[in-house]
């Protein structure tokens, strides 16, 4: 099955990534938030993180117009009365989440394929609020999605064999490779990820290595493209600790409680590169500033 275009609703980070991920292939997408305003500022956002790409030799002048000419704003969800599949990316809440699959489900059209980009929540309760849970699926994508190559597809407990094989089929559409997850807490990158990143955080926080030395320990020891500190960072901190929080509350395993030091950078709006600081320091463009060490969670 394929798909002409593409509605994503919420033009955050994930939703914007996955935006230009699939108007990079050829098809058009309508990214959908609150406002048309929002969805304008999350397409500003992928002009952005394009010329870093072209100023990287990543990308050419003429991939950027073609992809931005595929990519269309918009604040009216009623649009996706015409969508074949839509793919939701907004934050990993489940009650909202749930709000917005009992509205998708009553504007779209009876065989809409309708997508859940989440990390840690149930595919099966989301679906739930809806009349067609053969049809509702679970894409988590990691961040930043246009370079990540893998995807997980979640399957809910009445998720159908036909929406399966029409997502494996759109994830390799897209340059993706599918892995088949069948619905758990976590998943498999989530619940591996989480407990590493934990532990990392609890070596800096007892003072065992600093974070540069922590993340360099991990890269030449073991073959990390990219630290555990600072790949949290990139997550986003806030994120993180809201998938350990679902995963405890699912699990009620200790490895998923949010190291202390974890808590007290969020807390202090300390939240990777998405604020400029968090393990590490960085500037406007998101690149890691050298040499200066964060007060990891306390302001002076």
């Amino acid at each position: 099955m394929g798909f002409k275009k593409i509605y994503v609703v919420g033009a955050g980070v994930m939703g914007t990534g996955i935006a230009e991920t699939v108007a990079s292939t050829g098809t058009e997408v309508y990214l959908i938030d609150m406002t048309t305003k929002l969805a304008e500022h999350g397409i500003q956002a992928v002009s952005e993180s394009m010329d870093r790409e072209i100023n990287r030799w990543g990308l050419t002048e003429s991939d950027k117009r073609a992809i931005l000419a595929r990519i269309f704003p918009s604040g009216d969800l009623t649009i996706v009365a015409e969508a074949g599949m839509v793919i939701e990316a907004i934050p990993d809440r489940l009650d909202v989440k749930k709000e917005i699959f009992k509205e998708l489900d009553r504007l779209c059209p009876s065989d809409t394929i309708l997508v859940t980009n989440t990390s840690t929540l149930s595919i099966s309760e989301i679906a739930s609020a809806t009349h067609r849970p053969d049809k509702v699926i679970g894409m988590h994508f990691l961040n930043p999605v246009p370079k990540i190559q893998v995807v997980e597809v979640v399957r809910g407990l009445k998720t159908s064999e036909n929406t399966y094989s029409a997502i494996r089929e759109f994830a390799n559409s897209i340059n993706k490779t599918p892995i088949q997850v069948y619905e758990y807490p976590g998943y498999v990158t989530t619940r591996i990820i989480v407990p590493l990143l934990n532990e990392a955080m609890h070596v800096l926080m007892e003072g065992i290595a600093s974070a540069e030395d922590i993340d360099t320990a991990m890269k030449l020891g073991f073959g990390f493209n990219v630290g555990p500190l600072a790949l949290a960072d990139m997550m986003g901190l806030d994120e993180v600790m809201a998938w350990m929080e679902n995963l405890i509350n699912e699990l009620s395993e200790h490895k998923y409680n949010p190291c202390p030091l974890l808590r007290k950078m969020v807390r202090a709006g300390q939240l990777g590169v998405k604020t400029g600081e968090g393990f590490f320091r960085y500037d406007k463009d998101g690149y890691r500033i050298k040499d200066e060490t964060p007060t990891y969670g306390i302001r002076k």
